[in-house]
């Protein structure tokens, strides 16, 4: 299958009930390249999950796993990276880290990934 976007899953877990677990497999398994960030080593979906915070200067997409009240510790990452857009799904919804991405020129979207790539909007 093509790559299709890059995406950094923050929040990445090994933990199989977590959505970040669902969405880097399922991400994976739609052709996407696939970035896991979390703050526990481990694996998903075939991968060692970063805890380095890895510079990728070609991330489409960061979709969010993380609570709005730990980000900020992440503020600085997520946009040096520069990526086209996050995602904040739901419960990570952060009106600060939004205005933040917009003043960079960063497209925010509220929604679910999983959702989106089940209905083919990714």
């Amino acid at each position: 299958m093509k790559s299709n976007k890059k995406t950094l899953v923050l929040g990445a877990s090994d933990n199989p009930e977590r959505y970040s677990f669902r969405a880097a497999h399922m991400l994976k398994k739609h052709g996407h390249e696939v970035v896991p960030v979390g703050i526990r080593k481990g694996q998903v979906a075939g991968m060692d999950i970063h805890t380095d915070r890895p510079q990728h200067p070609d991330i489409d997409t960061i979709t969010l796993y993380v609570g709005p009240r730990h980000q900020p510790v992440w503020y600085d990452y997520i946009l040096d990276l520069q990526p086209k857009r996050i995602l904040f799904n739901p419960g990570t919804e952060n009106p600060e880290l939004e205005r933040l991405a917009h003043e960079r020129g960063i497209r925010t979207e509220e929604a679910c990934t999983l959702v989106l790539l089940s209905i083919g909007q990714y």
